[in-house]
């Protein structure tokens, strides 16, 4: 993929999704500066055989301080930064009625509002790394009405929208903005209260699997994930951008 001695920040990704995707990018030869505030997590992240291209980091990317200091750090090691992946995120699950307004202020400053942050404070030196290339991590469900999914859907659709302005105003730039969107992943995020998993609940079978509203039979693992995020920051896809890969096993295609 083009990918081998490049640089990548990926944040969020002491686990799930971001974890595997940092993984892939340091396989396929990346500098990877696996970002997430939680650090302790971050060492669990780590790949066997991790080496100097491995590089945890800890940041909030709801506070600008803590990512300017980490873009700092990169622009003061390599000079150069020729991928970002913004993957962090938190889930919310209310009903309208029960509505917290400060954790939905909560979620949509970690989901849509990080994203944009790290964009701001790392474009100079992503700028200076082009031919280059942004990824946002957004949902499906940012892509349809859902109940007691208000904030997470709502920062999850502005992503994908802010995905499309950044890709038209960047490209000039050399930059390229996409975003995958994962439908049903197997990870954390998808567990009950109990610890179990939400896929294995009798509602989800009897919706999505009895009934064929999940066409491959079964949700994806965040490998699934990992392999499009690698392809859309590589040279492969460098006539792609503005778009949003939907990787859902086929649900969308059932609406």
């Amino acid at each position: 993929m083009n990918l081998a001695g490049k640089v990548v920040l990926v944040t969020g990704a002491a686990r799930g999704i971001g974890a595997a995707i940092s993984v892939r990018l340091w396989q396929e030869g990346m500098f990877v500066y696996a970002a997430d505030i939680d650090e302790e997590a971050l060492a669990g992240a780590a790949p066997a055989g991790a080496d100097e291209r491995w590089i945890p980091a800890g940041v909030d990317i709801t506070d600008r301080g803590s990512i300017d200091r980490l873009i700092a750090a990169i622009g003061l090691r390599f000079g150069v930064l020729h991928g970002l992946v913004n993957n962090a995120a938190m889930l919310d699950a209310s009903l309208l009625a029960e509505l917290d307004y400060d954790r939905y202020r909560r979620v949509v400053a970690t989901n849509l509002d990080g994203a944009l942050l790290c964009v701001l404070s790392a474009l100079e030196l992503i700028k200076a790394s082009a031919p280059s290339a942004i990824v946002n991590i957004a949902s499906i469900m940012g892509m349809a009405g859902l109940r007691d999914a208000i904030p997470y859907s709502t920062a999850k659709a502005g992503l994908i929208n802010m995905t499309r302005n950044l890709a038209v105003e960047l490209a000039p730039q050399s930059i390229r903005v996409n975003a995958v969107a994962p439908g049903f992943i197997d990870t954390r995020m998808a567990r009950l209260a109990d610890g179990s998993s939400e896929y294995a609940t009798e509602e989800f079978r009897e919706v999505y699997l009895k009934h064929r509203r999940l066409p491959l039979g079964h949700p994806g693992t965040a490998e699934d994930i990992a392999g499009p995020v690698a392809f859309l920051l590589s040279s492969d896809a460098r006539y792609i951008t503005g778009h949003t890969l939907v990787v859902d096993g086929g649900v969308t295609a059932t609406y």
